[in-house]
């Protein structure tokens, strides 16, 4: 009898190359299905957001945390004013907030929920970015104390376009 000299003949020597394909064939199986189910839940790694805010903003750093938490990566930049950044990114003043952001070539100002980034990234509109204006109690960083007896405050995330103009891409209640 000639013997094979693979790794599988050197653990079972002697075996019928039958036995060994149908036992390959079942442990790649079992394999296959303890593996497949975990990555079909693992998300795709999202993008870097870049965050430009002042160095003592406390709410700043509780959305960087919020963002964070939510599975992005963050690179923060400490500047003494954000408005030359806004500006640069192309979101009008009116819309202004205490930081700016920058992700997958949009604009991020103010306290915009990372659900509504992930879906601008899915959905890639032709926009400048998104915003939320001011500070608003209720936004990620601005939660404040949730009290059942209070409401929480309603906002808007809005979607601004090329020319500057905003619309609304989400309201929060």
């Amino acid at each position: 009898m000639k013997r094979s000299f693979s790794s599988i003949s050197l653990l079972i020597p002697a075996m019928p190359s039958s036995i060994l394909s149908r036992r390959n064939f079942l442990i790649s199986n079992a394999v296959s299905a303890l593996v497949l189910p975990t990555l079909s839940i693992a998300s795709p790694q999202l993008p870097q957001i870049e965050v430009w805010k002042t160095p003592t903003c406390g709410c700043c750093k509780e959305w960087v945390t919020h963002l964070e938490r939510a599975g992005f990566k963050t690179m923060v930049h400490d500047v003494n004013d954000t408005a030359p950044i806004r500006a640069k990114k192309g979101i009008p003043a009116a819309l202004g907030s205490c930081h700016t952001g920058e992700v997958g070539g949009y604009a991020l100002e103010g306290h915009v929920p990372a659900s509504e980034i992930k879906r601008l990234l899915a959905e890639r509109p032709q926009a400048v970015g998104l915003a939320v204006p001011g500070m608003p109690m209720g936004s990620p960083g601005m939660e404040g104390p949730a009290g059942a007896d209070q409401p929480r405050p309603k906002y808007d995330v809005l979607l601004v376009s090329k020319t500057g103009k905003p619309s609304v891409y989400k309201s929060y209640q």
